[in-house]
Order: C-alpha cells, then structure tokens, then sequence
C-alpha cells in the first residue's frame, strides 16, 4: 500500500492515512475484497504510531470502505458506501468475453450500522446489551411449553400479519397503563424489533427525496436506513433538553424522527415544550413524527414525561421493542399507527412478511396476561438503577466531577471527557489494553453529522449487562490504564503503540 505522509502538513497523519486509503478505495487501486496490512505492519512502513493507524482503519470500517473479519484480517467492502466505483470500467468491459457471467447491478446502496459486539472482552460496558443472567428462562421455557401444548393449527397455518391478537392487544393495555397512550389493539403491529417497524414506516410515508428531520447525533441504524432510501437528512443538533424544537419547526419536512424519552445515543430527554413546539409543526403542516420509545420502561429519576403519541394520536407513529426489556434474541417490537393509516399499514405489513412467528408471540402474550412481564420489568429496574448508581459513583470516585449525560433512564450514560484529555476514540483504543470495552458515539451505536463535538469528546458506557462489582473494577482499570499512558493530550500519548479494537 503506498502512503506518503506529509509531516509539515496542517493535516493531522491520522487524517491522512485515512484519506489516501479512501481514495485508493475509491479509484479501484485497491480493489473490493483486497485485504489491507495489519496495523501495527503499516505503522512500522510508515514510521508512525500504531495509534494514528487504527485510527484511520476504524474510520473506514465505520465508514464502510473497509470490513474487519476477527481472526482473519481487515478487507476492502465489496461494495462502498457512496457507490463511488463503477461495476466495470470501460477497459474492463472491453475484455468481457462470452465465456464470463454477466450479473445486472442491484439497485440497494446503504451500509450496515453497527449492531453486532462478538468480542470476548471481559468488562465490556457495550451500550446495546441486556443481561443474560436476569432473562426469565424457566418462566419462558414453561410459557413455550403451554403454546405449543394449545397451538393447533397455528403452527401449520398463516396467521395476521398484523400479529397474534392476544399479544396486540396486551401491548395496547401496557402502553396505556405506562406510557398513557390510549389506542385499540387493532392500531398496533408486532414485528421483528423497531428497525423492521421503522422500515414499515417508511415504506407508508416515506418517498424517494422526501426531507426527514434526524437528530444530531441520530441513531445509526436509523440513519443509514434513510439514507438507503435515498431521503434527505435534516440533521437538528441536541442538548441536554434533546432537539432543538424550533429548527425543527422551522424545517419543510414531511417526518421527524426521534428519540424523546432516552435520547440515543447521547440520553437526553426531551423537554414538554419542546414537544409541544414540534407536535404543533406537525399538525400545522400535516407532518408526522416518529417515535422511537426504545427503552421507556427504564426511568429512574422523576416521572416520565408523557409520549408524544399520546399528546398528538393522529400526527405521531410510535415504535416499541421487547430489545432492552427481555432480550434482542426475541426479535420482537411493535409499531402504533394513527388510525386513518390502520388499513395501509396492515395491507404494507401483509406484503411485507406475512407476520411475524407465532410461538414467540403466544408466549409473550401469556407472559404479559400473568403479570409476569411487569414483575420483570420491576425486577430488572431495580437492578439496573444499582447498575447505574455504581458506575456514577465509581466514575467520580476516580475521576472527578464528571460530566454525564443520560443518567435518568434508560441502561446506557454518555461521558464527556475532560478537555485535557486526548481524542475519545484514543481512550477506546488504551481501554481494550486492559480488556475493558468503551465506545465512541460511532461504534457505539450512534452516528454524528458535520463535526467532532461528541464523537471525539464523548464516550458510551452501557451498564445492563454487567454486575456493580464489574463495573467498579472496570473503572478502576481504566482510571490505571490512563494514569500510566498519560492521557493528556500531547505527542507522548499518542505515540504510544494500542491493540486495535
């Protein structure tokens, strides 16, 4: 691979690897599926830190000109996120011989957003996981058990699209009961998790070119799903009272996106007013408004504020998910229509999937019936709440007077750095030296336009899954790690060598 770096240059030698690489990409020097040398291999050719290194690869990873397979090497994407190559070039197509197999482009351009964590870090504060140890497994093992013992022909035979009833039903008493929204069972669609009921959505409201309003940052899989449907993205800074609702009201926007109870990623909780503010926009303007409640059950400092679609029923689509309250496994969520889209939303769904599996759904339903999902919600709050208090108070045993953003609910905090402090994904890199798993808003699940403000300040730290002496101890290894590597931002700390994450 050649590189060659400019050391008087005012660009920093983390943005210029990343961009010779990139362009190499783009101009098909480097060719899709081409595998790239190892970090600490292109660091000793280049004569630079490993660090400056993986910064530029994660950059491309997240950006996706690149792909990280563990265990075997980091490659080229077969196909790039702003379609910037040609499938053939005219060279190549002058070589195109009777003998070759002709394959017609696809039409999908998006990238993948990051979901997946496979690795074996022993503390690993990942901000989109639950605890295995608390899932109800024997209560469900004998849930299943039940279904199966009564099922019928339901296992044999098509059932509602839509979603078993029973289950319907139950979501529309829950989210009357927590969330005050008063709607019939027949406005709620059970899919696989919010990501599909986001892409049902879409596919009713949504058309080629339309503005959304996201904010900023924005959740990424929701981002990049409106970028694969060719939308275009307003993106609307947040502060700690979420949006900025009077940009948004100021927009031509047919939909807005958001995430009011828990902000994702940095946790923010958007004011009355400013809902208030938006809702208006919306039925001024005949706009919707997307709800994504993605872990409302978890509130523990002062009372909820109440949902948007219960303050606006006719301008607001509201998602939910199973993900944070049992487990992503069960791949189940559900979707809130007003009722004037009911008909179209049920006609979309049908062609959609033909419904989602019916065993996973009559169980939920029966555990939801017997009062057993409230008792493990109340469970689970109680320890997450203890979760959260350890890591706050380990956070400013060894650091200080934090600053954080998001404590109040949900299973994740947001930590801005001191200033002193070198670059957030730096600290990532020093933190998996001693095993322990932080994330940047990027990898973490988050996605920020047009500037650095909270990707190279800010740090995620997920807390569901981990116990407080987990917590405590990885705090503490983390404090030492920095202590020894000298975090303060200067040429020393950056030259030291880190393990790619």
């Amino acid at each position: 691979m050649l590189i060659s770096l400019d050391r008087g240059s005012a660009e920093s030698l983390q943005e210029q690897i990343f961009g010779q690489i990139r362009e190499q990409i783009v101009t098909g020097v480097l060719r899709p599926g081409s595998p790239v040398p190892s970090s600490r291999i292109l660091a000793a050719q280049l004569k630079v830190s490993r660090n400056s290194v993986i910064f530029g690869y994660e950059r491309l990873i997240n950006e996706g000109y690149l792909i990280a397979r563990p265990m075997v090497g980091t490659f080229v994407a077969d196909i790039l996120p702003d379609q910037a190559m040609d499938t053939k070039t005219n060279d190549e197509a002058a070589d195109f011989s009777e003998t070759s197999e002709f394959r017609s482009a696809h039409v999908f351009s998006g990238r993948q957003h990051a979901i997946l964590n496979n690795s074996n870090i022993p503390i690993d504060f990942w901000t989109q996981r639950t605890d295995p140890r608390a899932f109800p497994l024997k209560t469900w093992r004998r849930l299943i058990m039940q279904s199966l013992a009564t099922a019928g022909h339901n296992l044999t035979e098509y059932g509602d699209p839509c979603g078993l009833m029973a289950l319907r039903a139950e979501v529309a008493n829950h989210v009357s009961h927590t969330r005050g929204i008063r709607v019939r069972p027949e406005q709620v669609v059970i899919l696989a998790g919010a990501q599909l009921a986001l892409n049902l959505v879409l596919r009713l409201l949504a058309s080629q070119g339309d503005e959304i309003v996201v904010e900023n940052p924005c959740n990424q899989g929701a981002a990049y799903l409106f970028e694969s449907h060719q939308m275009r993205l307003r993106p609307i800074a947040i502060d700690r009272s979420g949006i900025d609702a009077t940009a948004v009201a100021a927009t031509d926007a047919r939909i807005a996106y958001l995430t009011p109870s828990h902000q994702f990623p940095m946790g923010a909780t958007l004011t009355l007013d400013r809902r208030r503010t938006i809702l208006r926009w919306a039925q001024q303007t005949g706009a919707y408004v997307i709800e994504d409640d993605y872990d409302s059950e978890f509130r523990y400092d002062g009372a909820p504020l109440p949902a948007m679609k219960a303050l606006s029923p006719d301008h607001v689509v509201y998602l939910g998910t199973f993900s944070k309250s049992l487990g992503a496994g069960l791949r189940t969520g559900f979707a809130i229509f007003p009722e004037h889209l009911v008909d179209a939303a049920a006609t979309a769904k049908a062609l959609l999937d033909n419904g989602q599996v019916w065993l996973e759904q009559a169980a939920l339903a029966r555990f939801m019936q017997g009062g057993g999902f409230m008792r493990h919600l109340r469970r689970s709050q109680q320890h997450y709440f203890s979760r959260r208090n350890a890591l706050i108070s380990a956070l400013r045993e060894r650091f200080g007077d934090v600053d954080l953003m998001g404590t109040d609910a949900g299973t994740h905090v947001a930590w801005r750095l001191p200033a002193s402090f070198v670059p957030a994904h730096n600290i990532k890199a020093i933190a998996r030296t001693r095993n322990i798993g932080v994330y940047t808003v990027q990898s973490g699940g988050g996605h920020e336009y047009d500037g650095s403000q909270f990707e190279a300040n800010w740090l995620l730290l997920g807390y569901a899954s981990l116990s407080e002496d987990q917590i405590r101890a990885g705090i503490d290894r983390l404090a030492e790690a920095l202590k020894i590597r000298d975090v303060i931002n200067n040429e020393q700390a950056l030259r030291v060598p880190l393990v790619p994450s």
